[in-house]
């Protein structure tokens, strides 16, 4: 008998207290040692349609709901008495008749709640809206996994009642009809051959487990909300168990699951070879320590994994192996750096050639791009630079270019782009490589020497190097061409449209900020279209204010409202676009009577405690509500950023990247989205529809 656990069972062990959870899990351990014979008392629910529903008795008025099989012993869901037993009278467990996948179905004549179309309105009423679906056929709606008993109700659902009537449904129904009713991709479930155990099939593996030990089955109770970490949509997990024929990128908007393909990619490779060495990495420490955090998670049942994946941001990988290699290094700071191109400058004839330009010049030429010798600066593109240099002006700069890495040599200094630059020399051509598996999340904002750097770490070789990252979230670099770099994805980038975080609202709202297709400069493209999110919540809230007493006052309110809803503190976040904004985001939590904690660069939330922190460290987070406040007119566009500007070929960068870094603000949300704005507000929040 195999023992399973269902997604829908995690999502309701976790609405319970900390007490009942406690109690719950001791039950599951007795039931997984003897489902057959459990210590406990059961009882068939007698009023449920399906005779497999069984209850388990965890204390006075807490019950497990159960099926049982011969061939299975199935954790369905937990609840207070009268809630658990109205769960399982409502619900049934069938083979679907067209997929073959084991579902878990509401039934129809239970759910009243849901909108149905009809015809024949009375004449003072609105014209009715039409079915989106009405000349669906049977067939072809089983196709899409939708349940013999929903056929009429979901070829009757209008635009109002599609989004109502989908979260009743087996989530390969919902994904395959909004995607229908949208016009986007449709991908049909996969139909097995006939014979298939029906919880083999690739959508039922996602909603159910074989939970084969003590130990897995404590990792999936401890942490009923990190469900990335047993549930895989089909779609992530032949993207992690697939073979590349060479370098592969995974892309996607917010929230559908870049990240857990990386985990689970990291872990699949790891498994393929015993002695395998796994390098999952990021571009920055904070979102090294989040990876690191889920992939203990992930093989906590598997520890001695953990020796042979190595989690490290870009910059301690190198800095680790540069000490291993060559010793100790002191990084230059940009203080330093810029010292050095003053002192330079003061000693040669700049002409029309600002510090301002200069330093540009050195850090997105010829320290990016490690020009050592003027031959190499005299014939480089200098792409992404909007103001042409003739063969003269190049010649004029080349010495103060020079000098800089003269001077910084000269203090024991090495930039960082200087250190890659070693090392990837020293890795490029040789068989001695440290890791055999490369894998890298948040990959649109790598660096020049970053990915020279993890090029010559990897190799063209199958299955060597994998990318996750989301164009639309390029916040910290600007473009250039991977190809050049020696890693070609071209058709072998793969693109996720189930998104798992986000409310549908949110989503669409968030959408409106980017345009329909993101391309990099290789032509790879990236399509906004077709990404359904699978949950509704309420429509965000985008509001343009009179003073910021007002919007403190907004925000008070909207943090209120929250806890009334019963909201944590802890699941909720008030982001701003830079520190200087910082003490607009805590007056409105200060107000509400909430304690709040500044997050740092090592993600320190405190528990009990409203988060803060600028957009740039939203990254990576996520919590059940967002604020994103102070969104004026002359802070996103960021007025600094603007004023910096040397050349005016830059300013549609410095606008994208700006819309991108309001995007990832308002995609941290899971429910709740408010955004505001003091008058003049933000151009970005009309774009949002405010």
């Amino acid at each position: 008998m195999q023992f399973r656990i269902a997604n829908t069972f995690n999502e309701s062990l976790s609405k319970l207290t900390e007490r009942e959870r406690s109690r719950v899990k001791e039950t599951v351990f007795d039931l997984q040692v003897n489902p057959a014979q459990p210590g406990h008392q059961l009882h068939r629910v007698e009023a449920a349609r399906d005779p497999g529903f069984w209850s388990v008795r965890v204390n006075l008025d807490v019950r497990i709901i159960v099926h049982r099989s011969a061939d299975n012993f199935l954790l369905c869901y937990v609840d207070h008495h009268d809630e658990a037993y109205r769960w399982a009278e409502r619900r049934r467990i069938e083979t679907h008749p067209t997929t073959g996948a084991a579902q878990i179905v509401e039934l129809r004549e239970t759910t009243r709640e849901v909108p149905v179309f009809t015809h024949g309105a009375v004449s003072s009423q609105p014209e009715p809206k039409p079915a989106l679906l009405a000349g669906r056929s049977d067939a072809e709606l089983l196709e899409y996994g939708v349940p013999s008993d929903w056929l009429e109700t979901v070829r009757g659902a209008d635009e109002d009642s599609l989004l109502e009537l989908v979260e009743h449904l087996p989530a390969e129904a919902m994904e395959s009809l909004v995607q229908l009713a949208t016009g986007g991709i449709v991908q049909r479930p996969e139909v097995v051959p006939a014979g298939t155990d029906p919880f083999d099939h690739p959508d039922a593996r996602r909603r159910f487990r074989v939970v084969s030990d003590v130990e897995e089955l404590e990792r999936a109770l401890e942490y009923p909300w990190e469900q990335w970490a047993i549930f895989l949509h089909p779609a992530q997990r032949a993207i992690v168990e697939r073979h590349f024929s060479g370098p592969a990128r995974v892309s996607g908007s917010a929230g559908t699951g870049k990240t857990v393909v990386a985990l689970h990619r990291a872990v699949h490779l790891a498994l393929q070879e015993e002695y395998a060495r796994v390098l999952l990495t990021t571009f920055s420490d904070p979102l090294a320590l989040l990876l690191h955090n889920k992939l203990r998670v992930l093989i906590s049942h598997e520890p001695r994994l953990g020796e042979r994946v190595e989690v490290r941001s870009l910059d301690a990988v190198a800095d680790r192996l540069y000490r291993a290699n060559f010793g100790q290094i002191t990084v230059a700071s940009r203080e330093s750096v810029s010292a050095a191109i003053r002192a330079a400058m003061s000693e040669h004839d700049m002409g029309s050639f600002t510090q301002q330009f200069v330093t540009q010049e050195w850090e997105r030429v010829i320290d990016e791009w490690q020009l050592e010798d003027w031959e190499s600066y005299r014939t480089i593109r200098r792409s992404g630079r909007g103001r042409q240099l003739n063969e003269g002006q190049r010649q004029q700069l080349w010495p103060v270019f020079e000098e800089v890495r003269e001077r910084l040599q000269a203090q024991g200094l090495m930039t960082r782009a200087q250190m890659l630059g070693v090392l990837t020399n020293l890795y490029e051509g040789s068989d001695r490589r440290p890791f055999d598996y490369i894998v890298v999340d948040e990959a649109q904002d790598l660096t020049v020497p970053q990915l020279r750097f993890l090029a010559a770490l990897g190799t063209t070789e199958p299955n060597r190097m994998f990318f996750a990252g989301d164009l639309g979230q390029r916040i910290f670099q600007k473009p250039f061409s991977w190809k050049t770099l020696g890693v070609d994805i071209r058709g072998r980038s793969q693109t996720l449209r189930i998104n798992y975080r986000t409310s549908h609202q949110i989503r669409s709202q968030a959408d409106r900020l980017l345009g329909p297709e993101i391309a990099d400069m290789d032509g790879n493209s990236e399509e906004r279209k077709g990404t359904v999110s699978v949950f509704n919540g309420p429509q965000p809230d985008i509001r343009t204010l009179s003073s910021v007493a007002e919007e403190t006052a907004m925000l008070n309110e909207w943090i209120a409202n929250l806890a009334s809803e019963g909201l944590t503190p802890s699941e909720i976040a008030v982001f701003v676009r830079s520190e200087a904004e910082l003490p607009r985001a805590i007056a409105g939590i200060e107000a509400a009577g909430l304690a709040h904690t500044i997050l740092t660069e090592k993600m320190d939330a405190v528990e009990g405690a409203v988060a803060v922190s600028t957009m740039h460290q939203a990254k990576g987070l996520e919590y059940r509500a967002v604020a994103v406040v102070a969104c004026d007119d002359n802070i996103i566009p960021s007025e600094a950023r603007i004023d910096a500007i040397v050349e005016e070929t830059e300013l549609d960068e410095v606008y994208n990247t700006e819309r991108y870094l309001l995007y990832v603000a308002c995609t941290r949300a899971r429910d709740h989205l408010l955004v505001t704005g003091v008058r003049p507000a933000s151009e970005f929040l009309t774009d949002l529809g405010g």
